[in-house]
């Protein structure tokens, strides 16, 4: 079934990077056959021959074949973070449109930069995360706008990432064998790296942050036996930030602290959340506050028993997903490259049960965009505005900071498929059956 916002035709992609990342973009490439996969390169050629073995791509020579063909359109960017302004730049400069992987830049002068030059040769700069265009996403997004939580107030957003360093990441492959650069996530740091996962989804429903206060810190001093450079990256952070429209959000950040990523949206009414980023269609559940379930809260064993407080409404209920053109990619196990059927059993449970994300929606989406003559789905004041709040969070240090912020980006709708969805997610909504002969009991019982 073709779905709002889909498109026909192909457009020719050139990758340049198959280190750990890669592998990730390729789990759901099979879900996007539009994207015409022209080639890939890395400077480690034993990398390229090994991708290509994998999934039956062919090898650019050099960063020059790929400037020198007619047939790339659009370049995914998966190299080191240390390279993207390099690279990117040299790309823009030979006409080609880019996505990167996140984060774009690791100075807001060189992002700035890059988005002049594309801005002046007619280009397209995109960059990920793209999470925020996932199911769960979106359906929190509609919620709030349908008035299901009232008037939104806060966000709480967790990123601890596990304490990592107990976990042998040393030992970590992809499918391709690709190591996981350990000692660069150390030196680049967990909020650079990961709080972006929660800043996109955040900005695209709330639009642009007035100011933010943050705190950073190394809480791990030895993390590995082997030298990093620098070897104070912080590995905890949290932030606050001020919203222009009013909401006020704290994210933390950390790989000191066990895997937690939830996200939540609370309003004066009620509140939306949902398990994680990490995988695209995690429940959403939203929870309309009654008395039963606000004092509910109060109980021990409703605390410690989540399916029992459900009962009582703590919590609330799974929402139906809204859906898009490509929500299939996380409902389907990878289909891509050479492997037996156990393992595509084994990698469909992972996927289940750990995470299943679409990093390829974003490249989708950047390329639907250029072969319809739309603007960027992810827009350049949009990821100027992600990479200045990185910045700022990661930087503050251990006595903190206040900083204003200085890029700025106008409010974007969500998704058309998003927009068109028929359901109020406000008006189906109703409280339990327990609500409904309770919460008049319970103000009585608080009436002195």
């Amino acid at each position: 079934m073709k779905m709002q916002g889909e498109s026909t035709g192909k457009t020719g992609v050139a990758i340049i990077g198959c280190g750990y990342v890669f592998d990730h973009y390729m789990t759901t490439a099979w879900a996007h056959p539009e994207i015409d996969v022209r080639g890939v390169y890395d400077i480690d050629l034993a990398r390229s021959a090994k991708v290509s073995d994998y999934y039956g791509f062919s090898i650019y020579p050099d960063l020059q074949a790929i400037l020198d063909d007619p047939a790339v359109t659009l370049v995914l960017n998966l190299t080191s973070i240390e390279a993207h302004f390099e690279l990117t730049r040299a790309l823009l400069e030979a006409g080609k449109n880019v996505y990167s992987e996140k984060p774009l830049t690791t100075d807001l002068e060189e992002a700035r930069t890059l988005f002049r030059i594309a801005e002046e040769r007619g280009l397209v700069l995109s960059s990920a995360p793209c999470n925020f265009l996932s199911d769960s996403v979106q359906t929190m997004w509609k919620a709030v706008r349908d008035g299901a939580i009232g008037k939104p107030l806060l966000i709480y957003a967790e990123f601890d990432d596990n304490p990592i360093y107990l976990m042998k990441p040393e030992t970590w492959r992809s499918r391709t064998g690709a190591p996981w650069p350990y000692i660069h996530e150390y030196e680049m740091g967990c909020t650079f790296e990961h709080v972006g996962y929660h800043l996109v989804w955040m900005l695209a429903m709330f639009g642009p942050v007035r100011s933010v206060t943050a705190f950073s810190k190394v809480v791990v001093p030895h993390k590995t036996d082997q030298p990093m450079h620098p070897a104070d990256t912080p590995d905890f952070s949290v932030a606050t930030l001020d919203f222009v429209s009013g909401v006020t959000a704290r994210v933390t950040c950390s790989i000191a602290a066990p895997a937690d990523h939830r996200m939540r949206v609370i309003g004066d009414e009620g509140e939306l959340s949902t398990d994680t980023y990490r995988h695209y269609q995690s429940p959403v559940f939203l929870e309309r506050f009654s008395q039963l379930s606000l004092n509910a809260r109060k109980a021990r064993s409703l605390r410690l028993q989540p399916l029992f407080g459900r009962g009582f409404g703590v919590g609330g209920r799974v929402l139906p997903f809204v859906r898009h053109w490509k929500s299939f990619a996380t409902m389907r196990a990878n289909a891509a490259g050479k492997t037996s059927f156990f393992k595509k059993l084994v990698a469909g449970a992972k996927r289940r049960e750990v995470g299943a994300q679409d990093k390829m929606l974003g490249v989708a989406e950047t390329a639907r965009a250029l072969r319809m003559g739309e603007p960027c789905p992810i827009p350049p004041d949009f990821i100027l505005h992600v990479t200045e709040l990185t910045l700022a969070i990661q930087g503050a240090g251990t006595m903190g900071s206040a900083v204003a912020l200085t890029t700025s980006f106008v409010p974007f709708e969500p998704m058309a498929s998003t927009r068109a969805d028929p359901r109020n997610y406000r008006d189906s909504y109703s409280p339990g059956f327990l609500a409904k002969r309770m919460d008049g009991f319970i103000e009585r019982l608080h009436q002195h």
